[in-house]
């Protein structure tokens, strides 16, 4: 027994479903997203209170995966780059010296709370290739029985037009669906979604999404960070429209927020899940 499970009270309510921010401690499959920016750079120093929040929930008995962007942000000044090079060859490089880097990084920090992370490492058509697709099912449902932290990136050194475009917010809500979890995190660098870019006057913070509500009159602010990052805010609401039609529900908040996110506290914004049938 890890020092992590031996922290699961003996009477602790069941995991299941979750339906609202209080049922969040209690979820029972979590897959959590962050973002190139986030966790790279400047900010590589948020690895460790992201990752005391995953072993907290890990610590309850949650199945944690953890969706991590930044091997190409993290393997730029080792390539002496100072901007996210624009040609594919550098990009996979990057991404080939990168990944090394950032797993070894999540891996120390892990070390802390006895979890052990499991690379996988993914392309789109993975997830559309059925065989694929199942022999990713399989390995990452028997990472989670074995108490293995899965830690999943797009695979791009091998990558081609995936790697131009998008984010890994698309790839989370992917897996989400594939291990039909109960809650898909996505953090970024902002602490909700606004109904404007966040820094404009008049923005308002959005706190619930219902399911199938079209946010019709938001603006969204264009994608990436820092220019390291590809994704956006409307990155992320089509992820949270994507896992919540399968049946999950979303939280969209901040990095350094991620501990309050997934105790249940009131932050964020929601996106409720498609209801299911059995209400």
């Amino acid at each position: 027994m890890t020092s992590a499970e031996a922290r699961l009270p003996a009477d602790a309510a069941p995991l299941g479903r979750v339906r609202s921010r209080s049922d969040v401690p209690r979820a029972r499959r979590i897959v959590v997203k962050v973002g190139s920016s986030s966790i790279s750079g400047g900010n590589a120093g948020q690895i460790e209170p992201l990752v005391d929040a995953l072993a907290a929930a890990y610590g309850r008995g949650s199945e944690v995966i953890l969706v991590s962007s930044g091997a190409i942000a993290t393997g730029m000044p080792f390539l002496r780059l100072d901007s996210r090079p624009t040609d594919l060859a550098t990009q996979q490089a990057a991404a080939a010296v990168g990944q090394n880097i950032l797993i070894y990084r999540y891996q120390e920090s892990l070390r802390r709370y006895d979890v052990v992370a499991g690379q996988v490492l993914l392309t789109a058509s993975d997830i559309d290739n059925p065989t694929h697709r199942s022999n990713a099912q399989r390995a990452m449902e028997r990472l989670l029985k074995l108490r293995i932290l899965p830690i999943v990136n797009e695979n791009d050194t091998v990558a081609t037009h995936e790697i131009r475009f998008g984010d890994n917010d698309r790839l989370a809500a992917l897996v989400s669906e594939l291990v039909e979890a109960d809650l898909l995190v996505l953090l970024s660098d902002v602490d909700a979604l606004y109904t404007r870019p966040p820094h404009e006057e008049g923005a308002i913070k959005i706190a619930e999404v219902p399911f199938g509500d079209d946010l019709a009159g938001v603006t969204f602010g264009d994608a990436g960070s820092a220019g390291v990052g590809t994704g956006g805010a409307g990155t992320k609401v089509a992820a949270a429209r994507l896992a919540a039609g399968a049946g999950t529900p979303v939280l969209v908040t901040s990095t350094p927020l991620v501990a309050e996110a997934l105790d249940g506290a009131e932050i964020g914004t929601w996106f409720e899940a498609r209801p299911s049938l059995d209400g």
